[in-house]
């Protein structure tokens, strides 16, 4: 059955927790072991520090791959998934503030589906891409816009602390066909500013994990983020940034 997945701060460092109907179990030996078995409960989710749900060793994200968003930028679809990375140390859980860096004057949203991979796996043929994915989360690909416009590689602009919001929870048993149709939304201040389905991506899911372990091994807990729909716009110091996928969370 379907486990929502995640990790809790304790006074013993980052723990693996399972989160059914509002109550946290510990999982023992981690999502990745070779058989999952839910422990003992440790008390209600509402109580816990929620941190992001992997720790990953890249992130590998997408660009432009919703054909609105590239418009938005007047930026051409690519013929092939364009990849970039994000720093693991840009991950921030649920909650957690956005710092907005001096050095920008337009940090921006970026609503995102977020695959987790369960298995190692290189070369991996489409037909068999999603047994290796855990399952998929909420992500915000926070960007500052200025400074990835100015460099032209985009490692600065994508990777400051805290420039990761990830969570709550990965959701597992996710069939590819319902992973590559789920409702996309981004809200500030609770105004609706993106809004998508990711039937709406240039390049599927199950595609995108195929053709990036043409490039490099993917390691469990590693992340991919699978673009964002159109709609992104400028941040504000106070701002509450909500990024909601049907059926998956709210981070």
């Amino acid at each position: 059955g379907s486990m929502n997945i995640g990790r809790i701060a304790t006074a013993v460092g980052p723990e693996w927790v399972v989160e059914e109907e509002g109550m946290l179990r510990r999982l023992p030996g981690g999502p990745f072991a070779a058989a999952m078995a839910p422990g003992a409960v440790i008390g209600p989710a509402a109580g816990a520090r929620v941190l992001a749900p992997c720790a990953p060793s890249k992130i590998v994200c997408v660009g432009r791959n919703y054909v609105e968003h590239a418009a938005e930028h007047g930026a051409d679809v690519p013929e092939r998934p364009l990849l970039f990375l994000k720093a693991p140390s840009a991950l921030i859980g649920p909650g957690e503030a956005v710092v907005l860096p001096e050095d920008s004057q337009q940090v921006e949203h970026e609503a995102e589906l977020a695959l987790v991979i369960g298995r190692r796996g290189r070369h991996i043929a489409e037909e068999s891409a999603w047994e290796h994915v855990l399952g998929v989360t909420c992500a915000n690909d926070v960007t500052a816009r200025d400074l990835q416009r100015a460099d032209g590689q985009w490692t600065r602009g994508k990777g400051f602390d805290t420039f990761c919001p990830l969570g709550p929870w990965i959701v597992t048993d996710l069939g590819e066909a319902e992973a590559a149709d789920l409702e996309i939304s981004c809200r500030v201040n609770g105004e609706l500013r993106q809004h998508a389905r990711s039937s709406q991506m240039v390049f599927r899911p199950a595609f995108l994990v195929a053709s990036i372990s043409r490039i490099m091994t993917l390691e469990p807990g590693d992340l991919i983020l699978t673009g964002t729909p159109s709609g992104v716009s400028r941040l504000h110091p106070g701002d509450v940034v909500e990024v909601e996928i049907a059926g998956v969370g709210r981070l």
